[in-house]
């Protein structure tokens, strides 16, 4: 039998308000996960950003979120990053008015009065970091007494940002019998320990194929020199819609933006610096493809959900092959496939061929100026082709 969101157990004015959006085929993380996660059982799902995660465990705390009381949540899901608590909360606040619920995000990097002003109205299904989570409680704001069900999105992405301690400050603070469910794309270390001291005999899913993986990908390779790599760039991303460039630093996402504009490219720039709203902005413009370009630091890329960007480039080389599957992964999400391709200067290519080795890719640094016509079509280019 064909697993659909009805035959899962989903309320059919849940399944109504997924067919108005064109969502009618379950994911395989979320056809594995929800009728758990309905069940009341605690889940431990491995699955990165891109799987469908979000629907996986926001169904299921639709469906069971009580009414709550202001300031006391009934369902809570804590994320990382600013980023992926406004992403979650855009997914589960467009579904909510089909169940007659409240849903709201409170994050750090912005002021405090507009999510108090929601809390004390009422929030049945909170999204929150941890941090704000804490400030708010500490000005008895917020309480999570109330809450019985919790979601750990992302939580090695928590686990590397050093959010332990607050997610077992919360952990200890919850009052009720509750159900936790945790995803991550890693269970080992921190992790691990969340899962044995605070999950009651969870059931494990995971979805191995949707990782991101190197067979997901086409791989570039291009050797540039210095002063043209702006400008390959800027051929590069005129022959598509979105694409998303990698800089190591702040200082040198905000430098290419710029030159990238003096290109006559469309760009702007996410990183730790910008205000929250310059951030939003620009996230917001890309994903609706108003905005061709996005020049972005790993921290500030990671959690995003942004569909349909068609190139990833590198324009400085990640610092491991980690790093290198994490970014290219932005272009190989939900199952399909994506192109990343790599800058390499000639004090570079050792370090490359190095990350090479350890992702088992075999392919050659083919040097290119910005006037090759192949830059304007890197998923019609194959490798061994003479240039243009």
């Amino acid at each position: 039998m064909t697993t659909t969101f009805d035959t899962l157990g989903l309320l059919p004015e849940l399944v109504s308000a997924l067919a108005e959006r064109s969502i009618t085929e379950p994911f395989p993380i979320q056809a594995l996960t929800i009728a758990d996660g309905l069940a009341g059982r605690d889940v431990c799902g491995k699955a990165k950003t891109g799987s469908g995660k979000t629907l996986a465990f926001g169904l299921p705390l639709l469906q069971k979120t009580a009414r709550a009381e202001p300031r006391r949540p009934r369902s809570l899901v804590l994320v990382p990053t600013r980023e992926l608590a406004l992403q979650v909360s855009d997914v589960l606040a467009d579904l909510a008015p089909s169940v007659g619920l409240r849903v709201a995000a409170v994050y750090g990097g912005t002021s405090m009065d507009a999510q108090i002003r929601a809390l004390r109205r009422g929030v049945d299904l909170l999204i929150a970091t941890p941090g704000r989570l804490i400030d708010l409680g500490d000005r008895g704001e917020l309480s999570v007494a109330d809450v019985t069900a919790l979601v750990l999105d992302e939580a090695d992405r928590m686990a590397d940002m050093g959010f332990m301690p607050q997610v077992e400050w919360v952990l200890r603070r919850l009052e009720r019998e509750h159900q936790t469910m945790l995803f991550s794309a890693t269970l080992d270390g921190d992790i691990n320990h969340l899962v044995r001291t605070y999950l009651r005999d969870p059931v494990h899913h995971e979805v191995a194929e949707l990782q991101p993986t190197v067979s997901d990908m086409q791989h570039h390779f291009l050797a540039v020199h210095d002063l043209d790599r702006v400008k390959v760039a800027a051929s590069i991303s005129r022959g598509v819609s979105k694409t998303l460039v990698f800089c190591r630093t702040k200082r040198g996402a905000d430098r290419l933006t710029r030159e990238l504009r003096r290109e006559g490219v469309k760009a702007a720039a996410i990183h730790g610096d910008l205000s929250q709203n310059a951030r939003e902005r620009s996230l917001k413009d890309f994903a609706e493809g108003r905005l061709p370009v996005l020049v972005a630091t790993d921290v500030a890329a990671r959690g995003l959900h942004i569909d349909a960007v068609d190139v990833v480039l590198h324009f400085d080389p990640p610092e491991d092959h980690k790093a290198y599957l994490h970014r290219s992964g932005r272009t190989a999400r939900a199952g399909q496939t994506g192109v990343a391709a790599t800058f390499v200067l000639w004090n570079q290519a050792l370090e490359v061929e190095r990350i090479q080795r350890r992702l088992g890719i075999r392919q050659p640094i083919v040097e290119v100026f910005s006037n090759d016509a192949r830059l304007a079509n890197l998923a019609e280019w194959k490798a061994d082709e003479p240039a243009a």
